[in-house]
């Protein structure tokens, strides 16, 4: 398909298009003549990814450009790869965290790995927040979030593993960690209202 294509097929602007081919996060299609190239399914795949992390996730281009440097980089493991990614919309630290005391019975008791990861230091990071703040953060507690949220992230993992290219597992991980904790968050807020009404009677207008 030639740019025009290129363009309906995405519903990303001509304009936008040579953007992102002037910033290097699109790669060029293949030269038919000195001033039209030939795009595939690969360009629609990365423009897909482009517009996710921009839109969705609000990602400068900056970013989305070290997760496309990421990505074309074969010495780069696809647990490597998606890890960065998880790390990047969390806004999680790339250093190493000291743990929460808490942390090794919570390894122990969800059978999780006792490895270094962005999202154990945010983890380490979020625990010790709230302590700051006078929340409980008992063993009890943070359990039995735990025993949610690995339900949760098995059912996330499956549709991230099922997807074929690296630009399609990064925007699932992507634009899932921000869709689907939004959805964890609403659901929460719903059973705690819905909670609330049960021992507090009455009812609570919309």
């Amino acid at each position: 398909m030639q740019l025009k294509e290129l363009s309906a097929s995405t519903g990303i602007s001509a304009a936008s298009i040579k953007f992102y081919l002037r910033e290097g996060l699109l790669q060029r299609g293949v030269e038919i003549h000195p001033t039209r190239a030939e795009y595939s399914i690969r360009h629609v795949e990365r423009l897909e990814l482009i517009s996710g992390l921009r839109s969705v996730v609000g990602l400068r281009v900056d970013q989305i450009r070290g997760l496309i440097g990421l990505i074309e980089d074969t010495g780069v493991s696809r647990l490597e790869l998606l890890g960065k990614t998880q790390a990047m919309v969390m806004g999680a630290p790339a250093e190493a965290v000291q743990d929460h005391p808490l942390m090794n019975g919570l390894l122990a008791a969800q059978s999780w790995p006792d490895a270094p990861s962005e999202a154990r230091a945010l983890l380490n990071i979020i625990l010790r927040e709230m302590e700051t703040m006078g929340l409980s953060v008992s063993a009890d507690v943070v359990l039995g979030y735990a025993r949610a949220a690995d339900q949760v992230a098995q059912q996330d993992l499956g549709t991230v593993l099922d997807t074929q290219s690296r630009d399609q597992a990064v925007l699932a991980v992507a634009v899932g960690v921000r869709a689907y904790s939004r959805l964890l968050l609403g659901l929460v807020g719903m059973a705690q209202a819905s909670h609330s009404i049960r021992r507090l009677g009455g009812t609570r207008s919309a």
